[in-house]
């Protein structure tokens, strides 16, 4: 479900994000030639879409950070329910990791 959410809450951010950069690519183009109210309204939807990106990046940053807080959680009940398992895994892990740095 959380994996679901922050999927969303990414492409969500990315439509925002590719809509500023056109409104932005739009508002370069028509610099030399927009004055007055068509200049404003420009700006007005530029800055609409930089809030709507703002917003959904706020709601990624939130599910990124309650997915990594399950994770922790979750690996603190596997270390408690398993510590002999857990160490030996850690072990294992270091050995690996010794191994690849004393190839270099």
């Amino acid at each position: 479900m959380a994996s679901k959410t922050a999927k969303t809450a990414q492409d969500i951010l990315m439509a925002d994000f590719q809509t500023l950069v056109r409104d932005t690519e739009k508002l370069l183009e028509h610099t030399a030639t927009l004055a007055g109210d068509q200049a404003d309204e420009m700006r007005s939807q530029i800055r609409d879409s930089l809030v709507r990106a703002r917003e959904t990046l706020k709601l990624t940053e939130d599910s990124m950070r309650q997915r990594g807080e399950a994770a922790v959680v979750a690996a603190e009940e596997y270390v408690q329910t398993n510590p002999w398992q857990s160490i030996g895994i850690a072990a294992g892990v270091g050995f690996l990791i010794g191994l690849l740095a004393t190839r270099r």
